[in-house]
């Protein structure tokens, strides 16, 4: 499945790269997730525990890298913008990050994680959910959109492929 999600022809990876920064959004598809809570476990009640859980949100992993590095390695000779940045990742991504229809309904972001690497990722990562609304998903697409976080990119709009989001490919377990 990792192939499948990793082409962008499939819906599920959305790349851009604008003033040096690169952007990856990745749909992360359900049975994704719950293999990965799952391990080495098939217990058939557990996975469809696990589904019926992950299934209430929509999930995304964002990257965001410059010069093939983490974020804040860009601002860390300047303690005021490392702050900034570590703050607005930390705890303002709800502010940064919008999901919309085409007619501007706005899905409220229900949570993010941001886990600081330390320099040990060449990107910065952040993992996104989104309740997962069906009257939503009716529409062709959403727009997701990053506000700029400093680094003079502008706002990052992605348009995303609900129809893949729907159809999500599912694992035998």
């Amino acid at each position: 499945m990792n192939n499948y999600i990793q082409d962008e022809d499939n819906g599920y990876i959305y790349k851009k790269t604008i003033a040096d920064v690169d952007y990856v959004l990745q749909y992360r598809p359900t049975d994704l997730l719950v293999k990965q809570e799952l391990g080495d476990r098939t217990d058939p009640a557990q996975i469809e525990k696990f589904r019926q859980q992950y299934h209430k949100y929509m999930y995304f992993n964002l990257s965001m890298s410059k010069n093939d590095q983490e974020l804040l390695n860009d601002v860390a000779q300047d303690k005021t913008k490392f702050g900034q940045m570590v703050n607005a990742l930390a705890f303002g991504m709800e502010e940064k990050l919008h999901l919309y229809t085409p007619t501007k309904d706005t899905l409220a972001l229900a949570d993010f994680i941001y886990p600081r690497m330390y320099d040990m990722s060449n990107s910065t990562s952040i993992m996104i959910a989104y309740p997962r609304d069906e009257k939503y998903l009716k529409q062709d697409y959403l727009n997701f959109v990053i506000e700029d976080l400093g680094l003079e990119t502008g706002n990052v709009k992605f348009k995303l492929n609900t129809k893949a989001i729907k159809n999500e490919p599912k694992l035998s377990f």
